[in-house]
C-alpha cells in the first residue's frame, strides 16, 4: 500500500502564516504598550542599573537621589568619567609617592617631624595630613625649592616667620589647624598663587603685608572669625576665587569691586543683611553663594542686572522673617562640622557647573536613605 500524499494550495498556506504573523506582531505591539505603561519595566530597569552600579563599586549616593534611582545615560557617563578621574588620581598619587621631590606624612602617631627631614632640602612639596604636629620648624627656610606646602588637618598653632623665605612657594594650605595668626613675612612669598587658611576657627585677621601677593588667584579663609573682608585681600588684583563663608561678616566693603578678576565669591553663613550695589561692577563674577545669612530682602537689583552672574543661592535666609535659627546638628566637633559643610558645598557647586541651567534659589534638605 503506498503513502498518501496530501496536496495543499500554496497560496492557502501563505495566507495562513501571514495571518498568524500579523496577529503575533499586533500582540507584540500591544504587549510593548502595556509594558511601557507598566511600572514593572521601570522597576526592572532600575534594579538592573543598581546591580551594575554595585558591581562597579559606585556609591549609592551617586545614583540615588531623594529615594529615586537616576538611570539616565548622562549619569552613566558621569560615573565612567569619575571612575577614570579616580584612576588618574590614583596613578598621580603613586607617582607622587615615588617622587623623590615630594615628602608625605600622615597619622596621629606623628607629634613632630622626623629629624631626617632637615637634610632633604631638595624637596619641592610637603604633604603633611592628619597628624598631631603643633609647630613647623624654623629650618623650613632651607627648602628654597619648595613649591607646595600642604599642612591641612593637623594641630599646628604657629607658623614661623622663616616661611617668608620660600620665594618659590606657589601653594600654602594650612586649613583645619589651630592658627590664630598668620606671619606678616608670608607677604614676601611673591609667587604665591593659592592660600587656604580655612577651618582654623579662631583666625580674625590677615596681616596687611599680604597685599604684596599679587599673583594669588585663590583665597579660602572660611570657617574663622573675620568680621570684615581683610584689606590685603582687596589688594590682590588677580584674585579669582574668594571663600569667606562661615565667618562674622556684617557687611561687605563698598570697594569690593576692586577685585576685578573675581569669578567665584562664597559668602554663606555670615550675618549679612544686604548685598552692596558694587557687586554689579564685578563683570567677571559667575558664581555667588549667599546662604544661611541674615538677608532680610531679596537682592533683586543683583539678580535682574544683565551681568554674567549665573547662580545665586539664598538657602535658609529669613526672607519676611525677623529671626534666624540654625538647628544644625552637632557633628563630633566644630571643625568636623565645618569640614562637612565645605565638602557639601564643593560637591553642590561642582554639580551646578554641569547643569545647563541653575536654580535662582535653593532649599537645603537633609535625609537618609537605605536600600
Amino acid at each position: 500500500m503506498g503513502h498518501k500524499v496530501v496536496v495543499f494550495d500554496i497560496s492557502v498556506i501563505r495566507a495562513l502564516w501571514e495571518t498568524r504573523v500579523k496577529k503575533h506582531k499586533a500582540w507584540q505591539k500591544k504587549e510593548a504598550e502595556r509594558l511601557e505603561k507598566s511600572a514593572l519595566e521601570k522597576i526592572k530597569e532600575e534594579w538592573d542599573f543598581v546591580a551594575e552600579c554595585r558591581r562597579r563599586g559606585v556609591p549609592q549616593a551617586q545614583y540615588c537621589k531623594n529615594g529615586f534611582v537616576d538611570t539616565s545615560t548622562r549619569l552613566l557617563e558621569k560615573i565612567e568619567r569619575n571612575s577614570l578621574t579616580r584612576q588618574s588620581t590614583c596613578a598621580k598619587d603613586r607617582d607622587k609617592r615615588s617622587n623623590p621631590f615630594v615628602f608625605e606624612l600622615s597619622g596621629e602617631h606623628w607629634k613632630e617631624l622626623p629629624d631626617s627631614l632637615r637634610e632633604q632640602t631638595h624637596l619641592k612639596e610637603w604633604h603633611i595630613y592628619g597628624t598631631l604636629i603643633q609647630t613647623i620648624p624654623t629650618y623650613i627656610e632651607l627648602f628654597q625649592a619648595m613649591r607646595i606646602l600642604d599642612l591641612q588637618k593637623n594641630q599646628i598653632s604657629y607658623l614661623p616667620a622663616e616661611i617668608g623665605r620660600l620665594k618659590n612657594l606657589k601653594e600654602l594650605n594650612v586649613s583645619f589647624n589651630h592658627l590664630k595668626s598668620i606671619p606678616p613675612e608670608l607677604g614676601d612669598c611673591e609667587n604665591l598663587e593659592r592660600l587656604d587658611c580655612s577651618g582654623n576657627l579662631e583666625l580674625m585677621e590677615l596681616p596687611f603685608e599680604l597685599s604684596n601677593l599679587k599673583q594669588v588667584t585663590f583665597v579660602d579663609i572660611s570657617a574663622n572669625k573675620f568680621s570684615s573682608v581683610p584689606i590685603c585681600v582687596l589688594r590682590m588684583c588677580n584674585l579669582q576665587w574668594l571663600d569667606i563663608s562661615s565667618n562674622n561678616l556684617n557687611d561687605l566693603p563698598q570697594d569690593i569691586d576692586r577685585l576685578e578678576e573675581l569669578q567665584s565669591f562664597l559668602l554663606y553663613k555670615n550675618k549679612l543683611t544686604y548685598l552692596p550695589q558694587a557687586l554689579l561692577n564685578l563683570k567677571k563674577l559667575t558664581l555667588l553663594v549667599v546662604s544661611g545669612d541674615h538677608l532680610v530682602e531679596y537682592p533683586t537689583a543683583l539678580c535682574d542686572a544683565p551681568t554674567t552672574l549665573k547662580f545665586i543661592s539664598l538657602m535658609d535666609n529669613p526672607i519676611d522673617k525677623t529671626e534666624f535659627q540654625d538647628d544644625d546638628e552637632i557633628i563630633e566637633s566644630e571643625q568636623d562640622r565645618q569640614h562637612f559643610d565645605k565638602e557639601f558645598m564643593k560637591a553642590y557647586i561642582e554639580d551646578l557647573k554641569e547643569r545647563e541651567s541653575v536654580p535662582s534659589y535653593t532649599t537645603k534638605v537633609s535625609f537618609s536613605l537605605q536600600l
